[in-house]
């Protein structure tokens, strides 16, 4: 009778994999929420029930909105009119002439605060310009 000798057992620690999802969970959760966060504005953009609905969100996509008082912002911070400029000159470069731009401008705004920013993008390079609309209108 020859005895044979079990392999001693092998377990796979799961801690550090674990560890890993938990951490990709929370970096996913910031993210959005710092979206989210970053088109919260004072913009009361247009209705467009007929337009198109945007299935797929380029993720080179530059979103400039014009508040009602002309205020150029991306984010959440305001900007000059240079400022924009260089911006989109600096993602022209790093992603190319076809870089989308979405200028998301208040329904009551002045069309010469939208005209500079458009006159931007057209400085900059950058063509591929579409404009924000709401589908329906948002709860209050």
């Amino acid at each position: 009778m020859s005895k044979r000798k079990r392999p001693p057992d092998s377990e796979l620690d799961m801690t550090p994999m674990i560890d890993v999802v938990f951490q990709l969970i929370i970096f996913f959760v910031t993210t959005i929420d710092m979206e989210n966060k970053a088109l919260e504005t004072n913009v009361r953009m247009a209705m467009s029930p007929n337009g198109p609905v945007e299935e797929k969100k380029d993720p080179r996509t530059v979103t400039v909105d014009v508040e009602k008082d002309g205020t150029i912002k991306i984010g959440k911070r305001a900007l000059s009119t240079g400022d924009l400029l260089t911006i989109l000159k600096n993602a022209r470069i790093a992603s190319g002439s076809t870089t989308p731009v979405v200028i998301r401008a208040d329904s009551v705004v002045e069309h010469r605060h939208v005209y500079e920013v458009m006159r931007a993008c057209g400085s900059a390079g950058l063509w591929k310009i579409r404009f924000a609309a709401l589908k329906e209108k948002a709860e209050q």
